[in-house]
């Protein structure tokens, strides 16, 4: 329910990247959710954000349907599931059927790399705070090319605000791109329609096409929706 998807800081409306879509792809104004407003870029870190932002359809990692990272994942505007166990804690995701899970028992260290991290939770009174490390650096922040690198350090902390609305709140660490460590917070909401549930979407099959065009032979046809060829 906020527009830190197409841009975490303050926004203006705006025409999207893609001309021929016209009003489909349009981006809507937000608020930041960014504390202080403004992300604490080092001065070269911030001309790789305005490159980013400048060739972001071929840059940005949920074109080709890339695992969005964390935090991204929890404000792309698609809905996630938390899962407790007696153990562990599950979020699944619908984009791109991502998942990851929150250790708060035996603390993980982070084996590799990965797009969504290694996860370490633990409970603060009645808030679940989260330590996530291990990041491969390539996932961006939103669509506006706010980045991090591998450096990344994310804390994240969810609170129940009441039954039915969770307050998030994460401090973004990365001495290789920002200048300090910076905080977003913003609500939570949970859907109450009869039968909610989170659906596929699986979508890598729609950007096979768009991935592979360079590795296709001359007069091969486009693959099908499930990677065959037509």
């Amino acid at each position: 329910m906020n527009t830190a998807y197409w841009d975490l800081e303050d926004h203006s409306a705006q025409p999207g990247p893609v001309l021929e879509l016209g009003a489909i792809g349009v981006i809507p104004a937000g608020r930041s959710v960014v504390e202080g407003g403004a992300i604490p870029y080092k001065p070269e870190a911030f001309a790789k954000k305005k490159e980013n932002l400048a060739k972001r359809l071929k840059l940005d990692p949920e074109v080709k349907c890339y695992l969005p990272g964390v935090p991204r994942a929890t404000y792309m505007p698609y809905p996630f599931q938390i899962v407790q166990s007696q153990n562990d804690i599950l979020i699944a995701y619908t984009y791109d059927s991502a998942t990851r899970i929150v250790y708060t028992g035996k603390h993980h260290d982070a084996d590799l790399d990965t797009w969504m991290g290694t996860s370490n939770g633990k409970w603060e009174g009645d808030t679940l705070v989260v330590d996530v490390t291990g990041f491969n650096g390539r996932a961006w922040l939103d669509r506006s090319g706010n980045f991090a690198t591998d450096s990344l350090h994310v804390v994240e902390r969810y609170s129940m605000l009441d039954a039915n609305t969770l307050n998030y709140e994460a401090t973004i660490e990365d001495p290789a791109v920002f200048t300090r460590p910076w905080n977003i917070s913003f609500p939570l909401y949970r859907h109450r329609e009869k039968n909610a549930r989170l659906l596929e979407l699986k979508c890598v099959e729609f950007v096979e096409d768009l991935v592979y065009t360079d590795t296709r032979k001359p007069g091969d046809l486009p693959a099908g929706p499930t990677g065959q060829k037509r």
